[in-house]
């Protein structure tokens, strides 16, 4: 277990920062060449460059050259590990509640 806690730190730090996140939920549309992230954000570019540094080396975005135009993407499953711990700190009357509403999903189907 120690990898996927290495994992999921590295993840949590890199989501820690704001810019970090609209990062993430720009490039969870598509993805985005550096100077379009840059847009929204009132820094230099060099300073984007370093949030997406972060990112990459937590593996939640890859990025790839192309001539002078560097394109990121979200990496597929680069959240897993946060949303597996996540549902690993449910309560068990979370886990009870949602056993009970698949119960009664089966057994009662709602009629039209």
């Amino acid at each position: 277990m120690p990898k996927f806690y290495d994992e999921l730190d590295a993840v949590l730090r890199a989501l820690a920062d704001p810019t970090r996140r609209a990062v993430v939920e720009r490039l969870a549309q598509s993805p985005a060449v550096v100077s379009e992230l840059a847009g929204p954000f009132s820094m230099a570019l060099p300073s984007l460059m370093q949030h997406l540094r972060v990112l990459e080396d937590a593996g939640v975005v890859t990025s790839e050259k192309h001539g002078r135009v560097r394109t990121v993407t979200l990496r597929p499953g680069a959240l897993d590990v946060l949303h597996l711990w996540l549902a690993q700190q449910r309560t068990p009357a979370e886990h009870q509640a949602d056993r009970l509403g698949i119960h009664l999903t089966r057994h009662y189907p709602k009629s039209s």
